[in-house]
């Protein structure tokens, strides 16, 4: 038995190599405590230190610290010093639909990004209907034609543009709201009590967020913009439909609705670990203020085990009238983020939070354009509370160059 046991641990010896270093913030110097570190397979955190050390055959190894660029370790090298560069995302989106390397919309994009000094994209890599921009690998979304309509014929292109800029770039992954899916597997497609299935407000079809197979899909095509090289994964509708007397494949109660999309995050962290991208996941605004999971499955605390950023939509126009004691909250987009912002801090580091801003006119009561002064007020207060940056929604992905800069500039 002894003998059994020294042959393992040579082994093991034989595989793995223990690499160590300390990490540090490359502007002060002060050491960053709880950073990731990964091979394909394993991750370790780094003590108050900055220190780490970890056990793998590896040579490359992934760092990720809320706040700061990825950064990728060539264990050849043997650095026991690594200093990380804080990043504060300012960004733009751009939809399925402009997300072609040739489309005009595209290089306004990226004029105003490099104009106003604005430094990330979020671009639709799968979108509510379940097409992707790019051609994939993979087989199952293939078969169902996602990629009939895309976008983009040249994703490796777009990539090494985004780099030459030093563009933060990330893929927006809609999630269980999913047509083609929905439609191709209807043995987990959200139906109604009548067996039928159910389709929301815009006639599109949801999976199942019980049902595994629901999560590998959609980790399979996340799988795809990690290896074209995108640095964070973006996904958006990580939550069952806000919508009573549908069925699933389990009792729709809060616990089971939190172990869903817990397990999916965990498997999709578990699958992504080996690229080193970021995770991040959109929720309604009003997870700020809940105390439940607003029956779809979302909560601060369970969200933020498994992903690196939540990214809350602060929309002032998503806020019912009389919320924050105002009549029309989309009058007052400063104290709707900042006061969102605030009210989770005792929840989660803020350096974790990235919330989407509002850059559309108000649907709701006042139908007020958002334009200079208002996308700043919400920016500023961002700002001001020490987020790890924002997010612009325009649905249409028109933005104007003079709301970015100081008109004396």
């Amino acid at each position: 038995m002894k003998i059994l046991i020294l042959t393992t641990l040579l082994l093991q010896s034989l595989l793995f190599a223990s690499y160590g270093a300390t990490i540090f913030d490359k502007n002060t110097s002060l050491p960053i405590k709880n950073a990731t570190i990964s091979d394909s397979s394993f991750s370790v955190k780094s003590d108050e230190n900055g220190s780490f050390t970890i056990d793998s055959n590896e040579k490359s190894l992934h760092v990720k610290a809320c706040g700061y660029r990825p950064y990728e370790i060539n264990v050849d090298e043997n650095k026991t010093i690594i200093k990380l560069k804080p990043f504060t995302a300012k960004a733009l989106y751009l939809s399925f639909w402009h997300a072609s390397n040739n489309s005009n919309r595209f290089k306004d994009v990226l004029e105003i990004i490099e104009k106003a000094k604005l430094n990330t994209i979020v671009v639709d890599v799968k979108n509510e209907y379940g097409s992707t921009s790019f051609f994939t690998s993979f087989e199952q979304a293939n078969r169902y034609g996602a990629y009939k309509k895309r976008t983009n014929r040249n994703i490796e292109q777009f990539i090494e543009l985004m780099r030459s800029k030093n563009i933060y770039t990330i893929a927006r992954i809609v999630t269980f709201k999913d047509e083609l899916q929905a439609s191709n597997n209807l043995d987990y497609a959200i139906k109604r009590a009548d067996g039928s299935i159910w389709r929301n407000h815009d006639d599109i079809a949801w999976v199942d967020p019980f049902d595994k197979r629901a999560h590998e899909y959609t980790i399979a095509i996340a799988e795809e913009a990690a290896k074209v090289g995108f640095d964070e994964i973006n996904f958006d509708y990580i939550r069952f439909p806000a919508k009573a007397g549908l069925v699933f494949s389990k009792e729709n109660t809060q616990k089971n609705r939190l172990k869903a999309i817990e397990s999916f995050l965990s498997s999709a962290q578990n699958k992504l670990r080996k690229y080193g991208v970021f995770i991040s996941a959109d929720t309604y605004g009003n997870i700020c203020w809940s105390k439940d999971d607003n029956n779809i499955g979302q909560t601060v605390e369970s969200l933020s085990k498994h992903a690196d950023y939540l990214a809350p939509m602060l929309y002032p126009s998503g806020f019912a009238t009389g919320s924050f004691f105002f009549k029309y909250p989309a009058e007052h987009p400063y104290a709707v983020v900042y006061r969102s912002i605030k009210n989770i801090k005792d929840r989660i580091d803020l350096k974790r939070i990235r919330p989407w801003l509002q850059y559309f006119k108000d649907y709701s009561y006042t139908k007020k354009y958002y334009r200079k002064f208002e996308i700043n007020e919400q920016i500023r207060a961002t700002e001001d509370i020490n987020t790890s940056g924002w997010m612009l929604w325009s649905p249409s992905s028109k933005y104007h160059l003079n709301y970015f800069i100081e008109e004396d500039e």
